[in-house]
């Protein structure tokens, strides 16, 4: 078990990350020189928000969904990122053209509220403007033999009055000690329930099943906005398939046809297991989700049109 246990986010190690630049405040430094201070709001107190962004052909796909949500949750936390989307924009050319990067490639961009004069967490105390670093690196998704095995954990997704899941926060400590129990579990991710016990979302991927033909997934209103999973719901409808948002339990969970997790790096991914009970016939990825898989490869194709 331990050697399958690999997350959902694995990948394949890739010599060439050893050499390439990160981007530090309008710096480009080698990977062993990119730092920020132990004074920096995103080190003391997790503040700040960030995306995860994929390069295919050279085009980063669906980059205007992915600076939208990082500009309103930058809003939402009152974090003045700056500079414009556009000239944001240019930064992440510029970091992508520097390491002559043009596809199975990921970028972390983070951005904090900046330096603070004094380890402290009122905004007040910060001194200077938002920290932006950008990470580039080469990172494919491992091959895995089958679909991921979720564990269903105590921790909840809280309501927005708590800490609103719609914002894509450095603060991820409820994510995170949801993974450690899932882990523990042997597990490759956590899956997760909102207030209600009804399914919310995984603990760094959005969470699907397949039902009579219908593609189901949660209201939305204890997850992030994630943008493959809104991409799913749209490549689905458009392609004439019941894709629906709305409560659901785990008694619905167990005895689907299939299941899947959605997420910026890996893209469309099977479940084979959830809380150890075997999903569909157990030899994933099923017939909806194959498909689902080939109608998001064409959209991305059809966004990164290559030069």
């Amino acid at each position: 078990m331990a050697s399958q246990q690999q997350g959902t986010h694995h990948f394949t190690p890739d010599p060439r990350n050893d050499d390439v630049l990160i981007y530090v405040n309008g710096d480009l430094l080698p990977r062993d020189k990119a730092m920020v201070s132990v004074f920096d709001s995103g080190f003391i107190l997790g503040d700040g928000v960030w995306e995860g962004l994929r390069l295919h052909h050279g085009r980063l796909a669906f980059l205007d969904q992915h600076l939208k949500r990082l500009y309103q949750g930058a809003k939402a936390i009152d974090l003045d990122i700056g500079m414009t989307p556009e000239a944001l924009t240019a930064e992440l050319q510029r970091t992508i053209d520097a390491n002559a990067m043009t596809d199975e490639v990921h970028l972390r961009l983070m951005v904090t509220r900046g330096m603070k004069m004094t380890p402290y967490q009122d905004p007040r105390v910060n001194i200077g403007g938002a920290t932006i670093v950008i990470v580039p690196e080469y990172k494919t998704p491992s091959e895995r033999v089958g679909g991921v095995r979720l564990f269903t954990v105590h921790v909840r997704r809280g309501p927005p009055d708590v800490q609103d899941p719609m914002i894509n926060s450095h603060s991820k400590l409820n994510c995170i000690t949801a993974c450690i129990q899932a882990a523990k579990a042997g597990a490759d991710e956590a899956l997760m329930l909102d207030p209600h016990g009804f399914v919310a979302t995984c603990n760094s991927t959005h969470f699907f099943i397949v039902r009579d033909g219908e593609v189901w997934t949660s209201t939305g209103r204890y997850c992030l906005h994630g943008i493959t999973r809104g991409n799913i719901l749209k490549v689905a409808r458009d392609d004439g398939i019941a894709a629906l948002e709305k409560d659901f339990s785990l008694t619905e969970v167990y005895d689907a046809d299939e299941a899947f997790i959605t997420g910026t790096f890996a893209g469309v991914t099977p479940v084979s297991e959830i809380d150890g009970r075997t999903i569909g016939d157990g030899t994933p990825p099923g017939p909806m989700v194959r498909h689902l898989q080939d109608l998001y490869r064409a959209l991305i194709d059809l966004e990164c049109v290559a030069p």
